[in-house]
C-alpha cells in the first residue's frame, strides 16, 4: 500500500512540470536504481511511460528466486549441476561433455551450432535468451526440437547489448550475445564472468572479439547433401549439411570433428560423420608415459 501511494505521489509531483523537468526527474530516479544485480535497493517505486519498477530488498529477491526455483520443471533443476547439453557429436568436442555452468563461450561460422545450442538447451528445460541475432532462423531451431515458449529474443538490443546481458544472466541459464563486430574490453569482460559465474549461467559470445571466453567453438560448413551425383549433379533437394566443428579451450589440446545435419521426418537431427581428431586416449598416454619410463632408464 505504501508503495502504490508513493508511486502516485511521485505522478502527482510531475503532472504540474515542464516536459524538460519531468524528463530530469525520470533520470534522477532512474539512476537510484541499482544496476549489476545490486539487491540493496529498498527505496520507492518509479513510473517510468506507465510501467511500475518497485525497490527490491535483499529478503523478497530471495523469496522470489526460491519461488521461481520452486516452479521450475524438475528438469530444468537437475541440469543447472554444472554443465549445458550440447547438439550430438559436439559433446565429444568438451572435456565436460557440454557447455560448463558460469563460463564464456565465443562462437564463431556457421549459425547452424548457435540454433544447435538453442535447441539443447531449451529441450533439455532450460532458459535460453538471444541478443542481437534479428536474423536466427526460429524455424530451423525449432525443427531441432528448441521449445520456443523458453526463449527469449532481444534483436534489437540498443547501444550496449553486453549491459543486457549481464541483465539476463541472472534469470537464463544460456545467454547468446551478438556483438555486431565489437570488442569487449578486457576489465568489463572480467566484470560479466564473474557475474556469469555467480549466477551460474552461461555467455556464448559471437561476431565479435572477447577475451578470456574459455572455450572457442568454430564451425564452417563443409558441403551439402541432396544434389546427386554423376550425371544428376546439381539437381535435387537440399536434405542435409556438412559441419566442420574445431573446439580450442584454456584445458585441453584443440580438437575437430565433422557432423552432419540432417533431415528426417519433419525434424532436423545432429549425426557425426567422422571421429573427433586431437583426442589422446588413455591407451596412447600409457604408451607414451611407459616410452617416456624407458628413454629416462
Amino acid at each position: 500500500m505504501t508503495e502504490v501511494t508513493e508511486l502516485v505521489e511521485l505522478s502527482a509531483d510531475a503532472a504540474g512540470l515542464s516536459r524538460q523537468d519531468r524528463l530530469a526527474q525520470l533520470r534522477r530516479q532512474i539512476a537510484s536504481i541499482p544496476s549489476r544485480g545490486d539487491t540493496s535497493f529498498s527505496g520507492p517505486s518509479v513510473s517510468v511511460a506507465g510501467v511500475s519498477v518497485a525497490g527490491v530488498s535483499e529478503t523478497s529477491a530471495a523469496a522470489s528466486e526460491s519461488v521461481a526455483d520452486r516452479d521450475r520443471p524438475v528438469v530444468d533443476r537437475a541440469h543447472k549441476a554444472g554443465v549445458l547439453p550440447v547438439p550430438e557429436g559436439i559433446g565429444a568436442l568438451l572435456p565436460q561433455g557440454g557447455l560448463v555452468r558460469g563460463t564464456v563461450v565465443s562462437v564463431d561460422g556457421a549459425a547452424s551450432l548457435l540454433l544447435g545450442l538453442v535447441a539443447s538447451v531449451t529441450a533439455s528445460g532450460g532458459h535460453v535468451a538471444v541478443i542481437g541475432q534479428p536474423r536466427l532462423g526460429l524455424l530451423a531451431a525449432y525443427e531441432m526440437g528448441a521449445q520456443l515458449e523458453r526463449l527469449a529474443l532481444i534483436p534489437a538490443p540498443g547501444p550496449d547489448p553486453v549491459e543486457i546481458a549481464a541483465v539476463l544472466l541472472d534469470g537464463m541459464d544460456l545467454v547468446i550475445l551478438g556483438l555486431a563486430g565489437a570488442s569487449v574490453s578486457p576489465s568489463r569482460a572480467r566484470a560479466v564472468v564473474a557475474r556469469a559465474r555467480s549466477k551460474g549461467s552461461t555467455l556464448v559470445v559471437t561476431e565479435g572479439h572477447w577475451d578470456g571466453a574459455e572455450v572457442r567453438l568454430d564451425a564452417r560448413v563443409h558441403g551439402y547433401g541432396g544434389f546427386g551425383q554423376g550425371r544428376e549433379l546439381g539437381r535435387g533437394r537440399l536434405n542435409s549439411l556438412s559441419l566442420a566443428v574445431r573446439a580450442r579451450g584454456r584445458s585441453f589440446q584443440p580438437r575437430t570433428t565433422r557432423l552432419d545435419i540432417c533431415s528426417s521426418a519433419g525434424r532436423v537431427e545432429w549425426v557425426p560423420s567422422r571421429p573427433v581428431e586431437g583426442v589422446v586416449s588413455q591407451d596412447v598416454m600409457s604408451e607414451q608415459v611407459v616410452s617416456s619410463q624407458v628413454v629416462s632408464l
